[in-house]
């Protein structure tokens, strides 16, 4: 089903990577590291942080939906930065309980506002959305701090409803998270366009409650059908798969 952007009546949308990032993760680490005598590449950090996104994060999960809580959030990306960590052979140099408690220190850091930077296109995007009378609304996989992290950002009074993983107990891909985002804004699927960054979790999984979607590419290596920037949506003439 093709519509134009004025034939939606409310537009839901994925946060990280959609609305906001952290440019200088790989920084990050390196000056994390750099503090407890470590010394390591940052272009080879840089590398690792998107070969664990490709097979961590950037998987076609379509089954075997689970609770989301805080605790099952916090793992996955423990996971993932003892994966990181390997690579950089710092079980070479720490013992593995000194790497699990370094990964626990690395979410807290990475799930604080302060590194956060929306992407350019953002602000512009969402007051052009009020100003057209759109209703908006975020559904999200993330930690229990977005709500921090948005109102740093000065844009969380833009959303309503924001529905986050750790809080309402469903984590996308599961259909069921988008059911409930209709629930909670009162709104019909065909009303609704939701715009997000993963094949799976943003296109496929609102498909399956009737959602429209489409995906924004915001990374040189993202590929596929998708919009390079939020106001590529603006042109009520632009078709929306």
């Amino acid at each position: 089903m093709r519509k134009s952007l004025n034939e939606y009546e409310m537009i839901y949308l994925d946060a990280g990577d959609t609305l906001l990032t952290i440019p200088a993760a790989q920084t990050i680490l390196k000056q994390y590291l750099q503090l407890r005598s470590v010394e390591r590449d940052e272009a080879h950090i840089s590398e690792l942080f998107t070969e664990a996104f490709r097979l961590f994060y950037y998987v076609n999960k379509q089954d075997n939906f689970v609770a989301c809580t805080p605790e099952s959030d916090r793992e996955f990306w423990v996971h993932l930065y003892q994966y990181v960590l390997h690579k950089l052979g710092i079980h070479e140099e720490w013992t593995e309980e000194q790497i699990f408690q370094c990964c626990h220190e690395l979410y807290e850091i990475y799930t604080a506002p302060e590194y956060y930077e929306l992407f350019a296109d953002v602000k512009p995007f969402l007051k052009a959305l009020q100003d057209r009378g759109f209703r908006i609304g975020i559904v999200s996989n993330f930690a229990p701090t977005l709500q921090a992290i948005l109102e740093d950002k000065d844009i969380l009074h833009y959303f309503d409803p924001v529905i986050v993983s750790t809080e309402v107990g469903l984590e996308k891909p599961d259909p069921a998270i988008f059911k409930l985002a209709l629930e909670r804004a009162g709104v019909a699927a065909r009303d609704v366009l939701y715009v997000g960054d993963h094949e799976t979790n943003d296109i496929w999984a609102p498909g399956q409650v009737g959602i429209d979607a489409v995906r924004i590419l915001r990374y040189d290596y993202h590929s596929g059908e998708g919009i390079r920037s939020l106001l590529e949506l603006l042109d009520e003439q632009q078709a929306i798969v």
